[in-house]
């Protein structure tokens, strides 16, 4: 069963705010002097936003 447009936006908003969290976290821990921590917050955060922005290309969502 095909996902509604409004349905496939809503999915792209969470995954947005997911991948803004997990991004501020790391710059908060980079700000907060840790580095190593920082480094290793930065590959979830580099995975969660790669696939928020495929899901906006896949579904023809405007960037």
């Amino acid at each position: 069963m095909s996902k509604s447009r409004q349905d496939v936006l809503d999915e792209s908003k969470k995954k947005a705010v997911k991948a803004g969290v997990v991004t501020a976290g790391t710059v908060v821990l980079a700000a907060a002097g840790l580095p190593v921590l920082a480094t290793v917050a930065a590959v979830p955060a580099a995975v969660l936003g790669w696939k928020w922005w495929k899901h906006r290309a896949e579904n023809g969502i405007r960037f």
